[in-house]
């Protein structure tokens, strides 16, 4: 992991078109502005972690359910 410090309105760049900027720090929070990309998703972790996991849970193949009863009227 790359530690970096910055300060209130200074930036990082992560290749050439995403810039992450220090936008104000309060106590121990930290405020971040992202500029990236409309085709970048952007989450944060805890979000992620749970649309991969929903993402597994809808693949996930049932053996119970038959092909005739999905398609029923």
């Amino acid at each position: 992991m790359l530690v970096l410090t910055r300060k209130k309105e200074q930036s990082i760049m992560i290749g050439d078109n995403i810039e992450i900027t220090i936008v104000d720090i309060q106590g121990d929070q930290v405020r971040i502005g992202i500029n990236a990309p409309k085709n970048v998703a952007i989450y944060r972790k805890e979000i992620y972690l749970e649309i991969i996991e929903e993402n597994k849970k809808a693949s996930e193949v049932k053996k119970d359910v038959r092909l005739e009863d999905i398609f029923k009227k």
